[in-house]
């Protein structure tokens, strides 16, 4: 008789999936503190927060559809309302107008309260909204959780993709100070978890997304002590300051703000 069975290890995996899941959801809280205490969001991207919050309302749905998925359902109804959090936050302290900031030579874009407001609004509650609708109208049984699976698998692989933007930014600027090597671990070891976890109970919806976030995991880790003593270059290639880098007095002087 084998030690572990597949429930027992579907569980086990799921159990270390919410815990690593939810250090991740709390990553950006430094961030916010510091949106807080600059009672400004300028500088910030509301934009990851908003697709992180359209993922786990997605998932949940997808666990309410699949019925028994109870791990799935705990931690994504936990990203939801931390989501939500940074989400109100971010609009509280967001500008009255839209930004264009130069920062060296490269240009942010920085919503405006309203239109982050839109921006939630479109592509949460409608977009989840139209999910559910044609999916209840159009979809019975088992067809309705193979769309919503496939729609989630499909999202989660371009979330998962997303990375392929700052490892470019990595060997642009020989510079790992935007992609912290602590949450490229965590990140590796969050997609680790959720893969056995759907390979466990024959998930693959679950599991076959997170195969390519560990790719991805383990590409950045490489990046990472591959530039992590890499000299700068003289200033021609120095990165852009990021959603999580909080802008100094001294750098805003060299910011052009151009309100739109």
């Amino acid at each position: 008789m084998a030690l572990f069975s597949a429930e027992h290890l579907a569980f086990l995996f799921g159990l270390l999936g919410n815990v690593i899941s939810f250090l991740v959801f709390l990553a950006p809280m430094p961030t916010f503190y510091t949106i807080w205490k600059r009672k400004s969001s300028e500088g910030f991207q509301a934009l990851p927060y908003s697709v992180a919050f359209f993922s786990a309302s997605l998932l949940l749905y997808y666990a309410f559809l699949k019925t028994g998925a109870f791990m799935i359902i705990t931690i994504n109804g936990i990203g939801c309302f931390i989501e939500t959090v940074y989400l109100l936050i971010y609009i509280i302290y967001a500008p009255k107008k839209s930004q264009v900031i130069r920062v060296h030579h490269n240009y942010s874009f920085y919503l405006s309260q309203l239109f982050t407001i839109g921006l939630v609004l479109i592509c949460n509650v409608g977009g989840l909204g139209l999910v559910m609708l044609v999916s209840l109208l159009a979809f019975h049984g088992a067809s309705r959780v193979t769309l919503v699976g496939w729609i989630c698998c499909i999202l989660n692989l371009a979330v998962f993709a997303a990375p392929f933007s700052i490892m470019r930014r990595v060997i642009k600027t020989k510079s790992v100070e935007y992609m912290p090597f602590t949450l490229s671990f965590f990140l590796t070891l969050c997609a680790t978890m959720w893969f056995f976890y759907g390979f466990f109970i024959n998930d693959y919806y679950i599991a076959g997304p997170n195969i390519l976030g560990f790719l991805f995991g383990i590409a950045q880790m490489i990046l990472y002590f591959v530039y992590k003593n890499a000299k700068k270059d003289d200033g021609k290639l120095e990165p852009t300051k990021n959603i999580e880098k909080n802008l100094s007095l001294e750098e805003a002087k060299e910011v052009e703000i151009v309100t739109k």
